[in-house]
Order: structure tokens, then sequence, then C-alpha cells
């Protein structure tokens, strides 16, 4: 696990955008296409507007969310709405984009069907870039979550689960661990006293907090980058 601690959120928001950045090329000089998954919230979105402003292939590159709120595509809670604001701009705009949020079906329908759909992207993900909350979740998968045994199960082979929690008003949609492990690298981009007490206590040992069995798993190497 690489750790890098900031003074400034604009510091390590530009020194995770510089690292998804370095592996997608990675992962493109590989293969003629990269997958790449973001999460929403607000942590990551100053990274992901300077990444949408670099280098990258973008015609080449497949965009997926970690997880969802079941919301519609312009509602303010969606996450598909923040990254077609913040990364999916100029030519970044170039890249294809899968969306969660399907009204005409149910969340569990919609989670069948995006297994499906992940199976048809270029795997293993270039890199995902993740977040975490002062409960310790990570994605979708809170630490009240009736499923998050599966959720967490770097061996299972779900790889979208539907998720339900009380921090929540809305049913979500998250990858889970099997499907995020498979990642060339994890940036786990996060900021505040808070995080960073719970990310501590979570790196020892697990101990409760979902986020443990993220930074515990050996398939993906995390990048940590974190500022107060």
């Amino acid at each position: 696990m690489m750790e890098s601690f900031f003074e400034t959120r604009e510091e390590a928001s530009v020194a995770a955008a510089s690292a998804i950045e370095a592996a997608l090329a990675s992962r493109l000089q590989q293969q003629s296409e990269a997958s790449l998954v973001v999460s929403g919230g607000t942590s990551p979105v100053l990274c992901l507007t300077e990444l949408a402003a670099m280098p990258v292939e973008w015609q080449r590159v497949h965009v997926l969310l970690s997880d969802e709120r079941w919301v519609p595509a312009d509602s303010d809670d969606s996450n598909e709405k923040l990254i077609r604001e913040s990364l999916l701009q100029g030519d970044a705009a170039e890249a294809s984009f899968l969306p969660f949020y399907d009204g005409s079906v149910t969340v569990e329908q919609r989670c069948d069907a995006i297994k499906e759909n992940i199976r048809t992207l270029p795997f293993p993900f270039a890199c995902s870039l993740i977040g975490m909350g002062e409960d310790g979740h990570f994605a979708s998968l809170f630490p009240d979550a009736e499923n998050l045994k599966q959720g967490l199960d770097t061996d299972g082979r779900q790889l979208c689960l539907p998720v339900n929690t009380a921090a929540s008003p809305h049913p979500r949609i998250s990858l889970t661990l099997a499907a995020l492990s498979r990642s060339d690298t994890v940036v786990l981009l996060f900021f505040g006293a808070a995080k960073r007490d719970v990310y501590e206590r979570a790196k020892a040992d697990s101990n409760g907090y979902p986020v443990s069995r993220l930074l515990l798993q050996k398939r993906a190497p995390v990048q940590v980058y974190w500022a107060p």
C-alpha cells in the first residue's frame, strides 16, 4: 500500500489524477481499450476535473461508477450527473460511459444487467477511484447493509449488488470488492481528520470497517491520497 499525504486537497486531487492517468496509459499500452471505475460524492470532483484535462486517449476508455443512488440521471443526488459534469467534459466526453440507473426495471434487475455489461468491458479495470465515509464505507458497501458480507467477499461471484442503508433515503447499486479488487490499482482519495482516524484504525486490522477489507486484500494494490 502506498500512502501520500498532502497539505491541501488540491495537491492530493492532482496527484490522484496523475496516478489514474498513469494507470490508464499502462493498460492502454497492453490492450486496445481500458476501463476506469470512478466514485461519486464531493471528494473526487476536483480530481475528476483535473483528470478530464489530462492527455488520455479517452476514445479508448470505458467509464463506469463504483456505485449509484437509484435516482434519475438529472437528479442532484445522481452520481452519473456528477461524473458527466466533472469528468466527461472536453476530450474526456469521448469516453464510453455505463449508466447504472434505469427506471424501467427494478434495482435487482439492473444489477443483473450490469453484471453482464461488466463482462463485456475491458478487464481487469485499469484503475478504480474510490472514496471513504466516516463510517468506513466505500462505494456503497455500508456497515449496516444486510448483504455486506457478500459485498466484501473478494472471492465471490457477484460483481454488483443492490444495497439498502439507513445512511441513504435511496436504494443503491454498488460494485462489490470482488469486482473492485480486479483493478490494476485502486486509488483511495479522502479528506479530513475524522476520515484519517478511521483509515488509520482500518488499515491496522479487519476491525469491522468495510474499508479494512479493501486495505487488507492482496489482489489490487491500493494507493492512498489524503489531505486535511
